[in-house]
């Protein structure tokens, strides 16, 4: 069998981190395992471990990428795209943190999985405080763990219930608790 050039590994590589983070967030850390990752990639299974140490490492970068693909604008876009009807339908497509709580949770102390989840919750606190205006540092942030709390909380519980109407109330009220 041929080997693959040096580009070609990397985009198979980004191929991969990409489907793993809409899978990951879709099904979650253990609801997708390798064969169905490297399938919906369109790659072997068997190709898996000449790029990756280990379903973790994957699902690191995965979270990374997925970290990475939200979050511009000013506060309030922010706060319109994050509590959406589309983000609480399109768990794959929307923020690693409300997609994957309930599993990291899980996950050992000390993980690498925690540790970069950890991460994003101070790199997402990070950039609502900077939303935020005329505040105290300390403030700022208290306030930014209030609405990231809030903002995952809502889109958490929008995704569990099984009542359209409620969803849809759950993320008008988380709305209309961040925006006052």
């Amino acid at each position: 069998m041929p080997r693959v050039s040096q580009e070609q590994a990397k985009l198979n590589r980004q191929r991969v981190v990409q489907v793993a983070a809409a899978l990951f967030r879709e099904r979650g850390l253990h609801g997708v395992g390798v064969a169905d990752i490297m399938a919906a990639a369109g790659l072997t299974h068997g190709g898996f471990y000449g790029q990756f140490d280990s379903k973790d490492a994957l699902a690191v970068e995965a979270f990374d990428a997925a970290l990475a693909e939200e979050y511009r604008g000013a506060l309030d876009v922010l706060i319109t795209n994050y509590l959406s009807v589309d983000h609480v339908r399109t768990p794959g497509k929307g923020c690693p943190l409300a997609a994957l709580a309930n599993d990291v949770a899980r996950e050992p102390a000390g993980s690498a999985v925690r540790s970069r989840f950890t991460h994003g919750v101070r790199h997402l606190a990070g950039l609502l405080a900077d939303l935020i205006p005329r505040m105290s540092r300390e403030r700022r942030r208290q306030r930014s763990l209030a609405h990231l709390s809030t903002l995952v909380g809502a889109v958490v519980l929008a995704r569990a219930v099984d009542d359209e109407a409620l969803a849809n109330d759950l993320i008008e009220a988380a709305r209309a608790s961040v925006a006052g």
